[in-house]
């Protein structure tokens, strides 16, 4: 693994925002299918979304620590497992559960609310679980997320296209009816197009050092999933928002991790070859898992 700290993402802060973009798009589509109905639902019964947050900012983690201290792999390696275990749940969770017959409403809920706490926890777990761990320790520097610039992204990439998808289901229903099917497959072919455009910019830099982190992103994914499963299961939820805490927990925001590495820890190679394995992985992983789900009805 040596030079892995010298490396230079081929991923310009242009590329961040068109995946912003991209992502915009996907929540927009997800929106569509959403009435206000479901989210005052939520609100009646809170339980799977308090559920859902235990999960992704306290047991994934919790996980991810104890992995570190299983494997203790090289710091920047582990500083980067935490980080993306720190991270909100991506945008594409909620198109993934969609897909796998999970509760979308409770997935966009959990992707809103878990986006704006990241401005206090994610650092908040970063300083907590690298600190207790001495090799991260000596890499850990003081990291502070500007809430302005966190507000902007949620707010083009989360909450304008979520409100916009579905005041535009409550105006016009029979409109988003015929947009619904078309433009889902067209919001995952751009996702999928991205990313291949992504892998290909990046492919020397993937063989050479993406061996060296792919079986612990592949663990680290399954954990989370796993975790997310089995907290939504002691938890007593139903099969429908089991799923959505699953996916929600096991779907990472790294390109949020990805910003934050190149702001606030120098670009450091360990972590960004992990944020940049786990941004191509988990999608993989979720769209798999979502494809298995979707060929049974979830009970609600």
């Amino acid at each position: 693994m040596s030079g892995i700290d010298d490396i230079a993402l081929n991923f310009s802060p242009a590329s961040l925002l068109v995946l912003n973009a991209i992502l915009a798009v996907v929540m927009f589509s997800i929106a569509i299918d959403l009435k206000p109905a479901d989210f005052q639902a939520l609100a009646r019964a809170p339980k799977p979304l308090a559920v859902g947050l235990i999960s992704q900012f306290l047991v994934l983690p919790a996980l991810t620590f104890l992995l570190v201290l299983a494997v203790q792999p090289r710091p920047s390696v582990a500083l980067g497992l935490i980080l993306v275990a720190a991270c909100p749940g991506g945008n594409i969770s909620n198109f993934i559960t969609y897909r796998a017959g999970g509760n979308a409403a409770l997935s966009v809920s959990m992707t809103a609310l878990a986006t704006v706490g990241a401005i206090l926890l994610t650092p908040l777990n970063i300083a907590f679980w690298a600190g207790m761990y001495e090799p991260t320790r000596a890499l850990l520097r003081e990291t502070a997320i500007d809430p302005v610039q966190v507000a902007i992204t949620v707010g083009f990439m989360l909450v304008l296209p979520l409100a916009l998808g579905v005041w535009l289901n409550h105006r016009s229903p029979a409109l988003t009816l015929r947009m619904r099917r078309p433009l889902h497959h067209v919001s995952m072919a751009i996702f999928v197009g991205f990313v291949a455009l992504a892998l290909a910019a990046n492919w020397g830099f993937f063989l050479r050092f993406a061996g060296a982190v792919a079986g612990l992103v592949v663990l680290h994914n399954a954990l989370a999933l796993g975790g997310g499963w089995a907290v939504a299961t002691l938890a007593r939820l139903t099969p429908f928002d089991r799923r959505a805490v699953t996916i929600e927990t096991g779907i990472q925001n790294s390109g949020l991790g990805l910003v934050l590495i190149f702001a606030f820890f120098g670009g450091l190679g360990g972590m960004a070859v992990v944020a940049a394995f786990w941004g191509i992985w988990h999608a993989l992983s979720g769209i798999a898992l979502a494809s298995l789900w979707a060929r049974t009805r979830a009970a609600r």
